[in-house]
């Protein structure tokens, strides 16, 4: 019940900073229609997506909100997805559960639940589990030129 009410905190959080406006830069005819059942989603473990060290879920893709995106990634111990990186869009990470190392530049930091790690845009970050048990963490990004 916990996950829950931080997910949908998460989703209005989201949609109030990033400012989405229904059909914003698109036709008419490509216009979304917001409405409480495409807006609203929920956890559903059928749905994962496998990768190869955990799963992740999409509550909200880059094709539903004109690129802005909430995923929930879970990692196995001591793993991470992907080594650090840089790309041109900002991103950040809410731990849910587990131990994180956040990565930006040549610095680390540690985390647990509740905190963040905001990846400016251009800037090699990781985000990578340093617990025995899974990581749980959040990812807030928008993908530019998304048609």
């Amino acid at each position: 019940m916990f996950l829950l009410k931080i997910m949908k905190l998460f989703l209005v959080i989201f949609f109030i900073t990033c400012g989405v406006i229904c059909g914003q830069d698109k036709s008419e005819n490509e216009q979304v229609k917001y409405t409480i059942d495409n807006c609203v989603t929920y956890f559903n473990p059928d749905e994962v997506d496998s990768t190869k060290v955990g799963w992740q879920f999409w509550f909200v893709d880059k094709k539903f909100a004109d690129g802005f995106t909430l995923k929930m990634s879970n990692v196995e111990a001591k793993k991470a997805t992907h080594p650090p990186h840089a790309h041109q869009e900002d991103e950040i990470f809410y731990v849910v559960e587990g131990k994180a190392e956040f990565i930006l530049g040549d610095e680390k930091k540690t985390g647990g639940p509740n905190s963040s790690f905001y990846c400016p845009t251009g800037v090699p970050h990781g985000i990578r589990n340093i617990g025995d048990g899974v990581l749980k963490y959040l990812v807030i990004k928008t993908y530019l030129n998304v048609k």
